[in-house]
């Protein structure tokens, strides 16, 4: 559903609405990939890769990159768009740190859980 919106939005003009100052549409590019990457994360958490940790914040953070630069392809086509190699820098950079810091925050809390279950006992 996610993509599905990122998708409808860059299928429009380029919204006047939004507050402008110097490279806010990079801060939302990278925000907007961050989302992306977690939620790639806890897709394939679902799946079998589930307990190869490396491979699941690889492979989050690559199909959100990948999904960024088809974006910007998407674009080119779009009437009063253009593709940006900075945007796909930026969704990059966004799907990184938003999967590395999920993914530092989901161990410490699974630490957590498996500390707390020892002392209980």
């Amino acid at each position: 559903m996610y993509c599905l919106a990122i998708y409808i939005q860059s299928d429009l003009p380029s919204p006047e609405q939004i507050p402008s100052f110097e490279f806010s549409d990079k801060i939302l590019h990278f925000f907007a990939y961050a989302v992306m990457g977690v939620l790639f994360y806890r897709a394939y958490q679902t799946l079998r890769i589930k307990d190869n940790l490396g491979m699941l914040t690889l492979l989050s953070m690559l199909s959100a990159s990948l999904y960024g630069i088809s974006d910007e392809i998407h674009q080119y086509f779009v009437p009063f768009r253009d593709a940006d190699i900075m945007d796909v820098i930026a969704d990059s950079l966004g799907a990184f740190c938003g999967v590395a810091f999920y993914h530092l925050w989901a161990v410490s809390k699974y630490r957590g859980q498996q500390t707390g279950d020892r002392g209980q006992k």
